[in-house]
C-alpha cells in the first residue's frame, strides 16, 4: 500500500493533528499515520488468513505505534490523552 502525499495530508487534516501546514514528523501525525496503515493491514488479514509477512509487519507497526505513544505519554500527558480520545485507540 502506497500512500500519495495527498491521502497523507488528507489523513493529517482529518485527524485535526498538525500543527503547521508542514507538520509531518510530531508525534501526533506519526501515530494518526501509523493507525491508518495498521487499520489497512487488519482488514487485509481479515481477507487473506495465511499472509504471515503481513502479519509481521502489522506486528511491528503496533509495536512502532506503541514506542510513539509511550513517548508522547511520558513528555506531554495532555497531548497523549488528545491523540488517544481523536483516534479511538484504547491503552
Amino acid at each position: 500500500m502506497q500512500l500519495t502525499t495527498d491521502a497523507k495530508q488528507a489523513i493529517f487534516e482529518k485527524n485535526s493533528l498538525q500543527k503547521s501546514a508542514n507538520d509531518t514528523g510530531s508525534a501526533e501525525s506519526q501515530i494518526a499515520l501509523f493507525t491508518h496503515r495498521i487499520a489497512h493491514l487488519t482488514e487485509h488479514l481479515k481477507v487473506n488468513k495465511k499472509d504471515y509477512s503481513t502479519r509481521l509487519g502489522l506486528l511491528k507497526l503496533v509495536g512502532k505505534r506503541r514506542r510513539m505513544l509511550d513517548y508522547l505519554q511520558h513528555r506531554d500527558i495532555n497531548r497523549y490523552r488528545a491523540i488517544i480520545k481523536e483516534l479511538g485507540i484504547r491503552k
